[in-house]
This record gives C-alpha cells, sequence and structure tokens, in this order.
C-alpha cells in the first residue's frame, strides 16, 4: 500500500516537473516571436506569423527584414542560449560546483584571444576572408585550451580541484595577452577587439546556424545517454563509483563536449557571459536535478535568457541595438545574486 502511494506521489511529482519543462518551452515560443517582432522597422506580428508560413505574402522588403536580418538573430539567440545552458548545466555537475560556467574553464578568454589575434594580424596573413579567419582562430584557441586542460588533467590527475586550477589559470593567462593585443592594435582593430568581446548576435548567417544546430544536436544526444550517470554523481562520486560510474573518464569527456559547445557558439557570436551560470540554476529551480528533465531544462532556459536579452537589446535604447554580452551581464548579475539569496532563505 505505502509502495503504491509512493508510485502515485513521484508521478505526480514528474508531471509536475513536465509540466514545468512545457511552460518554459511554450514561454520560449513566446519569446521568439517577440523577438523576431522588435526591431527599428514596424513588423506586425500578424505579419510575422504568415511570412513564416506563407513567404509569399511578404513584400520585397519585409521578407529581406524577416528572412535575412530578425530570424537568424532570433535563431542564433535561441541556439546560442541552448548551446551554454546546457554546457553550464554539465559543467556544474561534473566539477561539483554551482559557480562553474564554460568561462571557468578560460574557453571565452581564449576565444576571445583567438578572434583578436586574428584582427590584429589581419585577415590575408591566413589567407581568409574576415567572417572566416575571426571565428576559426576563435574556435582554435578555445578548443586548444580545452584539450590543454584535458592533458594536463590527466598527467596530475582529472580531480575537480585540478581542472578548475587549470582553467582559473589558462584564464588569466589568455586575458593577459588579450590585454597585450589590444595595446599593440591599431585604432581600427581595437575597436573591432572590443566590439566583439562585447557579443553580438548581428553577425548570424544562416551557414553559421547550421553550424551551431548541428553541435548543438550532437552534444545533446551525447548528454541524453549519460544521464542517469549524471544524476548520480550528483549524488557523490563515491556512490556513483559504487554504481559502476567511471567518475574520471565521465568528467574529462562532459569537459570535452561542454568546451565543443561554448567554442563553437562563442565563434560566431563572441563573449556572452552569465547565460550558462544562470540558466542551469532557474532549470534546477524548476526541475530539481533528475538529468532527464534538468539538461534539457537548462538548455530552454539559457534560451529563454538569451532570447528575452535580444529583445532587450533592441528595445532599451530606440534605434540601437546593444551588444547582447552587455545586456546579459547587466540583468544576470542582479538575477543570480536574488536565485543565490533565495537558494539561502530556503536552506
Amino acid at each position: 500500500m505505502a509502495a503504491t502511494a509512493l508510485a502515485h506521489a513521484y508521478r505526480r511529482f514528474t508531471r509536475k516537473r513536465q509540466r514545468l519543462l512545457g511552460g518554459l518551452a511554450l514561454a520560449l515560443v513566446v519569446s521568439f516571436v517577440a523577438d523576431i517582432a522588435t526591431g527599428p522597422s514596424s513588423f506586425p506580428v500578424g505579419a510575422i506569423l504568415h511570412g513564416l508560413f506563407a513567404p509569399q505574402t511578404l513584400d520585397a522588403a519585409q521578407s529581406v527584414i524577416l528572412w535575412d536580418v530578425r530570424l537568424p538573430y532570433a535563431v542564433m539567440a535561441l541556439l546560442v542560449g541552448a548551446s551554454l545552458g546546457l554546457a553550464g548545466a554539465e559543467m556544474q555537475t561534473v566539477l561539483n560546483n554551482p559557480l562553474a560556467s564554460p568561462f571557468t574553464l578560460g574557453v571565452a578568454a581564449a576565444s576571445t584571444f583567438g578572434a583578436s589575434l586574428a584582427i590584429v594580424l589581419g585577415f590575408g596573413a591566413f589567407g581568409l576572408g574576415s567572417h572566416i579567419a575571426i571565428p576559426l582562430l576563435a574556435f582554435v584557441f578555445a578548443a586548444g585550451t580545452t584539450l590543454l586542460i584535458q592533458l594536463l588533467a590527466r598527467t596530475h590527475g582529472a580531480t575537480v580541484d585540478t581542472v578548475v586550477l587549470f582553467g582559473i589559470a589558462l584564464l588569466f593567462a589568455f586575458e593577459a595577452l588579450g590585454w597585450l593585443l589590444q595595446f599593440i592594435a591599431d585604432s581600427d582593430a581595437l575597436q573591432q577587439i572590443v566590439f566583439w568581446s562585447m557579443g553580438s548576435l548581428a553577425r548570424a548567417t544562416w551557414p553559421k546556424i547550421a553550424v551551431v544546430a548541428v553541435v548543438l544536436a550532437a552534444c545533446l544526444a551525447a548528454s541524453s545517454r549519460q544521464v542517469w550517470a549524471l544524476t548520480a554523481l550528483r549524488g557523490g562520486e563515491e556512490q556513483a563509483r559504487s554504481i559502476g560510474v567511471a567518475v574520471e573518464r565521465l568528467r574529462l569527456v562532459v569537459l570535452l563536449r561542454v568546451s565543443l559547445l561554448a567554442a563553437t557558439a562563442l565563434a560566431f557570436v563572441g563573449t556572452i557571459g552569465f547565460v550558462g551560470l544562470v540558466g542551469p540554476h532557474i532549470a534546477r529551480l524548476l526541475l530539481g536535478e533528475d538529468h532527464r528533465l534538468f539538461l534539457p531544462g537548462a538548455a530552454l532556459a539559457g534560451a529563454l535568457m538569451l532570447s528575452l536579452a535580444s529583445i532587450a537589446s533592441k528595445s532599451l535604447v530606440p534605434g540601437v541595438v546593444l551588444p547582447i554580452g552587455i545586456v546579459t551581464a547587466l540583468v544576470g548579475v542582479p538575477l543570480f545574486v536574488v536565485l543565490i539569496l533565495g537558494r539561502r532563505k530556503r536552506a
């Protein structure tokens, strides 16, 4: 009898969490449509919906605005936000650190340095145009940083403290190198570096969106196969080992996947902070630690956060689109403080 009551209670608990996950998805759809409708040019929601499902109903100007400007901008916000949210959630789990995010390992600093190097040295030095050289070097340095951390961790033991300390050391090293590049850069290059480091969705194009989408889909699929191991890890490393989880190997695989997600996303949009930190906390408060729901919830929360930031970036100053990295920082700091204070009160 008690077992039956417990089973019913668990099903109610699971359905409640599933409804919350559906609520996040619904809020994301509403935010996505609002993001497309927001901009300097007037574009009614009705016309947007007709244009999405029947493009022939739009005139030439509206078609360009929708399909070449606003839709890529809004879709990239969803994909980058989901990538950073998922990456932050997995990092916080395997490092057992609620303050972990893709920036903890210095991935963002390495990405910024790679882009800055491409700008300062000139694109001709690589035989590539700026639209290829900047994201390519940003990704190469971010991915290279991950491989270096993995090598150091394997050599000296892949413990949580080892990985975090290596990441922090590389974070400061790449920040210092970035400042050096800014010091020697001319005025034009310096302006480009500063703009890139602020983060912007304005560089979104459909080929870039396709790359981010493929990487996100592959990483989501890989994450879904490890949800039980990740959930077990939240109960403690010893408990996870007792049920057969190879903790060190899981940590290395997840950190490599996290860095791939973050490097791919940041390579195309620049530095965007707090999404990978705050998004997982929102998902954890709503959905708990069951990674079957927590991981997709973190991806949805990150996508929702960046989509709302995209709307704010186009609305705060009339006629001006603010760099989205500024918006996420301004919104993310107080939101994160509220989340932390709320957790302490409940504790």
